[in-house]
């Protein structure tokens, strides 16, 4: 499936960029592979276009991450706050990557939501605020850097190897390695035109997937040997994680990238959960097959949201409640787990 950016509003955004600008690209708070590959690949298209461009994420990039071009660019803006409302504030257009609400900034979204800039949205969740100067959102798109694709081409863009890379790296990460059904055979045709432009397919996924440290490989380990639980009653599994293991294991951020889906890949599971306890909050990673939603589960009990199959949330409870919580929220659902 091909996605139209409306042809009015990119012949806008087009005249927008037409001289040097002060730009700044943000995405969610825990960025992911597709959060980071759409940023990056809009940084570098951006600044072969002459603009001054920066990228802000609300806390740190995962390190699996840090190979890509121009990761060693990105400002996390809970450690470098003062610089980064300054360049909030210098921005005449903000683009917003990869979220469809302003909370899913953390505390970078009150500086972003004041500024003054254009905020251009481009996003694959549901239901998106309408608090965007200009909203491009397609949730049957496979990932963000998939639009953001199309949005640098209908600008006549030129794909240049590190554009394409970061593409690359954000659909193969957002889509499981190309396994999920929102993969079309356009999706697969943008994948050899990223091949075309230079991309190493291989290389980048043993970056990405065979690039563990020791500590990430045997927390892994430790979350399926002593802290995975089955509830079969729920066709459900659950992974927990306390603050106190996490230094235990020396956890830095993104060493639980894609703990979940270990749990989701066990015969008769339909509903899996990762709980991580860090800075005396849960955060929750939920993940489904069929056609239950843990969008609606998580918007409703976890202040939470994001796909059908794939959402997230947080709870301010301890673990053990929030355990108690989610099990309990799953009893509303039995009928249509079992």
């Amino acid at each position: 499936m091909k996605f139209e950016f409306p042809a009015d509003k990119m012949k806008l955004i087009h005249s927008m960029l037409q001289k040097p600008e002060n730009i700044v690209i943000t995405t969610h708070h825990r960025p992911d592979g597709d959060a980071i590959g759409s940023s990056l690949a809009l940084y570098h298209f951006l600044t072969q276009e002459g603009h001054h461009v920066s990228v802000i994420t609300p806390d740190e990039a995962p390190a699996f991450l840090s190979w890509m071009p121009g990761f060693n660019s990105v400002i996390s803006y809970e450690k470098n706050m003062p610089d980064a409302q300054e360049r909030i504030r210098n921005a005449s257009i903000i683009f917003c990557l990869d979220f469809n609400r302003m909370d899913r900034l953390d505390k970078l979204g009150e500086p972003v939501s004041k500024s003054a800039a254009k905020k251009i949205l481009i996003d694959h969740h549901l239901d998106p605020e309408t608090s965007f100067d200009f909203s491009f959102s397609f949730p049957k798109s496979c990932a963000t850097c998939e639009l953001v694709y199309y949005f640098i081409t209908g600008l006549n863009g030129k794909l240049s190897t590190p554009i394409a890379e970061c593409l690359y790296t954000g659909i193969m990460t957002d889509t499981q390695s190309f396994r999920f059904s929102t993969m079309t055979a356009d999706t697969h045709r943008i994948i050899a035109t990223l091949i075309e432009a230079g991309v190493e397919n291989h290389i980048i996924h043993e970056n990405v997937y065979d690039n563990f440290s020791e500590n990430r490989l045997r927390l892994l380990g430790y979350c399926i040997n002593n802290k995975l639980k089955i509830y079969p009653e729920y066709s459900t599994a659950i992974i927990t994680l306390t603050k106190q293991e996490l230094e235990r294991f020396h956890f830095v951020s993104g060493d639980s990238e894609g703990f979940v889906n270990y749990a989701l890949a066990i015969n008769g599971i339909r509903v899996a959960a990762f709980f991580l306890e860090r800075d005396g909050i849960i955060k929750m990673s939920l993940r489904s097959k069929g056609n239950f939603s843990v969008k609606k589960l998580a918007e409703k009990y976890f202040e939470g949201g994001g796909h059908m199959n794939a959402a997230g949330g947080k709870s301010r409870d301890s673990m053990d409640a929030t355990v108690e919580k989610f099990l309990s929220a799953l009893k509303e659902y039995s009928s249509e787990l079992k």
